[in-house]
């Protein structure tokens, strides 16, 4: 989908409110659409995701694997990650090496996410602009971008409250 499939996206930014049970279930449809196989791990690491309602590093998600699971080993979650990562279903975090849920996993896209150092929430800001913006200042200086991810680090409204 493009920005003009969501008007909402056309005038700005627009944030979500966490919906772990409903994200599980776009991915779910997304995968059966797609004709994707989500295992029974992919499906576990995905909702382990969701669930945290923050970014989430990889060795949290093995420790909490390790749990359920006696054969989880870090290959497996790598593994579990990377295909969600390639189908867009979550995103990384490069800046603090984690990963959080996609607000839109039925669409590729490239979206800014605001990251509070002292909470460690991460919202993600739909914006088409500014993934266009990027993207023209990338092709005005010969560059061609295989992947954006914007991270803004700072502190959100909650911690500057406090």
């Amino acid at each position: 989908m493009t920005a003009h499939a969501h008007p909402k996206h056309k005038h700005g930014p627009h944030q979500h409110r966490h919906d772990a049970r409903g994200f599980v279930r776009a991915v779910a449809e997304a995968c059966e659409s797609r004709g994707l196989r989500l295992t029974p791990l992919r499906l576990r690491v995905l909702e382990l995701i969701a669930d945290n309602g923050k970014p989430v590093k990889a060795y949290d998600l093995l420790d909490k694997l390790k749990d359920e699971r006696a054969g989880a080993a870090p290959p497996t979650v790598y593994r579990a990650l990377d295909f969600l990562l390639e189908n867009s279903f979550i995103h990384k975090l490069e800046s603090i090496n984690a990963y959080v849920s996609c607000h839109h996993p039925e669409e590729s896209h490239q979206v800014p996410f605001l990251i509070c150092d002292e909470c460690a929430s991460a919202v993600e800001i739909c914006d088409e602009g500014v993934a266009r913006l990027l993207g023209e200042q990338a092709r005005e200086h010969g560059f061609k971008p295989r992947a954006q991810t914007l991270e803004v680090h700072g502190v959100c409204a909650d911690c500057a409250k406090a």
